[in-house]
């Protein structure tokens, strides 16, 4: 038996665009709920957890798994720039096509006519890791038009439907519209 809670403010990531929902506990007089799970249902943000707090008008202290968060971001930032190497390896026609983002793994889908050879592979993870021991910093640009986001070179991906104004991500020259957590 799960419980959903919705709280007016959370620091908790919900699940979206690929990404795991945040985990960690709400506090609050006496008692520890654990938060299993963060989904996100209607524009809310929903915390999954096995039990609920015994007096629900009650002041809670949110608190995300901090640890997980990290190894999260880092993973999902590691998807843009494995996107932009597989690109340059590969060609301009790749584009992602879904992925799976958590603290352990990740997991990037993508379009491409053949099989990656394993000297195209090796080119990959050798431009990926590069990319990363540059330690590049995080550009991040939010509530930008989005006609200025797609002058800046951002990728839309998957066909989604975007809104008037859209967050950007750059990581030199990686730049695409995302929701998702980073590292710096």
């Amino acid at each position: 038996e799960l419980y959903q809670i919705v709280l007016d403010q959370t620091p908790f990531y919900a699940e979206s665009g690929g990404q795991v929902g945040d985990t960690g506990t709400l506090t609050g007089e006496g008692e520890t709920i654990k938060i299993i799970n963060t989904k996100k249902e209607n524009n809310l943000s929903i915390h999954i957890s096995e039990k609920l707090p015994k007096d629900i008008t009650a002041t809670l202290r949110a608190v995300i798994n901090k640890e997980a968060r990290l190894a999260t971001a880092c993973n999902h930032s590691a998807t843009h720039l494995l996107h932009e190497a597989l690109r340059t390896v590969l060609g301009t026609h790749v584009e992602q096509k879904g992925s799976l983002v958590t603290p352990d793994i990740l997991r990037f889908d993508f379009s491409h006519f053949q099989k990656v050879t394993d000297e195209e592979l090796r080119l990959v993870e050798q431009l990926a890791n590069r990319k990363v021991r540059q330690a590049i910093p995080l550009n991040e640009h939010r509530n930008v038009p989005i006609a200025e986001a797609k002058q800046m070179g951002a990728m839309a991906l998957f066909g989604e439907k975007y809104g008037d104004e859209v967050r950007v991500i750059q990581y030199g020259s990686s730049i695409e519209l995302c929701g998702g957590t980073h590292v710096a």
